[in-house]
């Protein structure tokens, strides 16, 4: 490749996991930040919110000793990747095209593109609009639903009755913001906690995933509103915890909630091209029966016949929460390498 399209090798400090390559790339973003590690064909991780690339800390040398080059970024918006301040710029296909140019500065012209959570949606959505370049999707946590329906700010919006969905609360510009930002770190521990098989509240507690009109998500969380009555699940550590919460601390929030605020962009630009219609690419599923992410779309994961025709591998993982590949990353690697060896045979 051209020096104009060779990855740009980042001035930043030692990855806290070792033998890891920063780079900074261009893209529709602005830039992107990537870590990389291994030799062999491309695997593009996506994290989903609020997280980072360090949500593949796992995953990473496991590829890498599998025989992958794996590539984990932080998507538009979050960490060193540029983050444009309007919300639109936000929208499903620029985070596709973000991915894409990734893979050309890398030199390659095809990648398996593994998302969990938001990054879910970004592998689906890229494997749907461009299949010339992703040739195989894996999903963890938020199975694919085809474009269409109604527009999502009202169907949200709907939800909860005298409640209101946390989705519809981070869609508000700056109300989530006035939560988080003066804690970040006692925000994101209670966050993660919820969402965690270990640490999330009993079936007889309020959701977590909804807020008491006028109140806060995080009157919700394990421990309630003080960050001292957090206990922290088993899968994160105060050291993890402090590099999710330094590049928040560093970025704000703002970026990584804007995905939420161009929802609606999204249905307006995807439902006239792509509505009802199927991810035929290799594919891979991996939830947490614990999650309500796979309960609440429990109809989306028996649709998959219909909407991934390319299915190979779907597993639900009985005592995982939400945050798949960090509750369990021995299996989810497992999982993933044997999906991965069986794409060319």
């Amino acid at each position: 490749m051209s020096p104009a399209q060779s990855p740009a090798k980042s001035q930043l400090s030692p990855s806290p996991t070792g033998d890891l390559t920063h780079h900074l790339v261009p893209s529709p973003a602005g830039r992107t930040h990537l870590v990389e590690q291994g030799e062999g064909p491309l695997v593009l991780l996506v994290h989903g919110f609020p997280e980072s690339w360090y949500s593949w800390r796992h995953q990473l040398p496991a590829l890498a000793a599998a025989g992958y080059r794996a590539v984990a970024v932080d998507v538009r918006g979050y960490g060193r990747s540029s983050r444009p301040a309007d919300a639109s710029a936000y929208r499903m296909l620029d985070l596709v095209e973000d991915g894409v140019a990734v893979v050309r500065a890398l030199g390659e012209e095809t990648a398996v593109i593994v998302g969990h959570d938001w990054g879910a949606t970004v592998a689906a959505h890229s494997a749907l609009v461009r299949p010339d370049v992703f040739r195989a999707v894996g999903l963890m946590s938020v199975p694919y639903t085809p474009p269409g329906g109604p527009r999502p700010g009202e169907v949200f919006a709907g939800m909860g009755g005298d409640e209101e969905f946390y989705v519809s609360y981070f869609q508000e510009p700056g109300r989530a913001e006035a939560e988080i930002e003066p804690d970040v770190r006692g925000w994101l521990a209670g966050f993660y906690a919820a969402l965690s098989a270990d640490t999330m509240p009993g079936p007889d507690a309020p959701d977590p995933h909804f807020v008491t009109r006028g109140g806060r998500l995080r009157d919700r969380f394990p421990g309630g509103a003080a960050a001292s009555g957090v206990r922290l699940p088993g899968w994160l550590d105060e050291r993890d915890l402090d590099v999710y919460a330094a590049e928040f601390e560093r970025t704000g929030l703002t970026g990584a909630l804007n995905r939420y605020r161009a929802m609606d962009r999204d249905w307006e630009d995807l439902t006239p091209r792509f509505a009802g219609a199927p991810v035929r690419q290799p594919s891979l599923f991996i939830g947490g029966a614990l999650d309500a992410s796979t309960t609440w779309l429990a109809d989306a994961i028996k649709a998959f016949p219909e909407t991934l025709p390319g299915l190979r591998s779907s597993h639900v993982l009985d005592g995982c929460g939400h945050w798949v590949q960090q509750e369990r990353p021995e299996e989810v690697n497992g999982i993933l390498t044997e999906w991965l060896g069986a794409l060319d045979d």
